[in-house]
């Protein structure tokens, strides 16, 4: 029986402890923190309208993705499942001071329908007609498509020029990644994009035929899928469903490995601090599935064993991604009674281009919020009848300036730039704020090339191995796939 050592309790690391129960394999997880589930957290407040369910992560998963669902049923779980509410189903972004919807038809910042874009004040004359000519210059955009991987901001900027990615690009993609759209990979991050340009040059003609051909092969059938699917009581809901699945016993909270060792090729040796005497213990198999930081400084020492096991690659320590983005986060609730004294646009929530956030980013009320989400609408289950959720974002720069202040103080700006967007709004009645540091590595420009290159590095380490959402997808159904191959591979070896 192989043993297996899990470092790190988020999904990624549950998930693998989840398939090696399974698999009967002898493995420990062991997380630096007190509590599992990393940045799934849910808070599940009961009140005598009912109850609220307010998400400190990611509140679902893109619906396509089938690795999430799968995982799901074997939990025993479909019945909690719930689908966005697509119906309503619009998002705003932040211009001249106004919410201004995206157009219906959008995929991203590419339209599939131009009628949709004649009456929208977010673009100019000149940007609709970029979105036009895209269509006439597919044959250039196919020929002239780069070899070699270039950032999105150059990627959008070749097919509909500046005014399209710096107001339809930039906050999309920050909304996601909390990332530089000049710094982003768009083979890393929008591969789907780079395909349809080098077989159709024009990506609005390449999804007009795919929408085609989804018509056609539905019959006349819609759909029920939603974009986004969740659970009723939250995702904190899936991480105790999978820790009810483990032996509580090999499950070690609070215990931060700070030490590895490799010996003979054969055995790894970790090891921790216990008070003022170090302890260790051993494993034939080591998944690193700890954040980006930990994995780099648990790693780096093994570059000298590296040179002598692949001297021809690069070190754990220069191909390992770097950049992280922040996200800090502040939620609202109003029962029904304050929620009928003020209105929000119906849709799922509105975004803030980065340009619009002033430097350096100060706790006022100018727009230096990332995003909002209208929780009540986008997953009408997760409210009492007539209350309402706002979640407030600040990502990127603004969050990593804020992780420093009082929950009251980021709760009060918060608030003061929400009212400065949408009018007025009652005092909440309660407020939940998490901060999330360096929680979203930077998928940079030559990401895949880099992490090919550390898989390499990684394979020639014997028994070792690296999840987590520095790698290879940022979304959970990435993340649970992941999870579940690595050690689906160890149980066939």
């Amino acid at each position: 029986m192989k043993s297996v050592a899990i470092l790190g309790g988020g999904i990624s690391g549950l998930v693998a402890a989840y398939e090696c129960q399974k698999l009967g394999l002898d493995w420990h997880l062991y997380e630096a923190s007190d509590r599992l589930g990393g940045i799934l957290q849910t808070t599940l407040l009961d009140t005598s309208e009912g109850r609220f369910v307010i998400e400190g992560g990611p509140d679902g998963w893109v619906t396509e993705k089938p690795w999430m669902r799968e995982l799901v049923a074997e939990l025993g779980l479909e019945s909690e499942l719930i689908s966005s509410k697509d119906a309503t189903r619009k998002t705003y972004i932040l211009k001249d001071g106004t919410l201004q919807p995206i157009p219906d038809g959008m995929r991203m910042m590419v339209p599939t329908n131009l009628a949709a874009l004649e009456d929208s004040p977010l673009f100019t004359a000149e940007g609709r007609r970029a979105y036009a000519e895209e269509i006439t210059r597919a044959e250039e955009l196919k020929a002239s498509a780069p070899q070699h991987d270039e950032s999105v901001a150059d990627f959008v900027r070749r097919h509909f020029g500046n005014e399209v990615l710096d107001t339809l690009a930039a906050p999309l993609l920050s909304g996601v990644f909390g990332g530089d759209v000049h710094k982003l990979s768009v083979r890393a991050v929008m591969p789907q994009f780079v395909a349809m340009e080098r077989e159709h040059g024009s990506l609005i003609t390449a999804l007009q035929q795919k929408q085609q051909q989804t018509q056609l092969r539905s019959t006349g059938v819609q759909f029920s899928n939603s974009l986004f699917t969740s659970l009723r009581n939250g995702m904190g809901s899936l991480v105790d469903a999978l820790v009810a699945t483990l032996p509580a016993e090999r499950l070690h909270l609070n215990r931060r490995i700070d030490g590895l060792q490799l010996a003979d090729e054969e055995e790894w040796t970790l090891f921790w601090q216990d008070g003022t005497r170090q302890q260790a213990t051993t494993c034939e198999q080591l998944i690193v599935a700890t954040s980006l930081d930990s994995a780099r400084k648990l790693l780096a020492p093994l570059d000298r064993v590296q040179t002598t096991l692949l001297p021809s690659a690069g070190s754990f320590s220069s191909l390992m991604p770097t950049a992280a983005s922040s996200a800090v986060l502040a939620a609202f609730t109003w029962p029904a009674e304050l929620a009928q004294q003020f209105d929000v646009p119906s849709g799922f929530g509105f975004l803030v281009p980065p340009q619009l956030s002033p430097k350096p980013y100060t706790l006022n009320p100018a727009p230096s919020l990332l995003a909002c989400t209208f929780v009540d609408q986008k997953y009408p289950e997760r409210v009492p009848e007539g209350a309402r959720i706002l979640r407030a974002f600040f990502g990127g720069d603004a969050a990593a300036n804020l992780m420093s202040a009082s929950d009251t103080a980021v709760a009060t700006a918060a608030l003061a730039q929400l009212r400065s967007i949408l009018g007025p709004l009652p005092e909440p009645t309660h407020t939940e704020v998490r901060r999330v540091p360096r929680s979203l590595p930077q998928y940079e420009v030559g990401h895949l090339e880099r992490i090919a290159q550390l898989d390499e590095l990684i394979a020639a380490c014997p028994g070792l191995h690296v999840l987590g959402n520095s790698y290879r997808g940022v979304g959970l159904p990435d993340l649970i796939r992941d999870a579940r191959a690595t050690v689906r591979s160890l149980g066939n070896n």
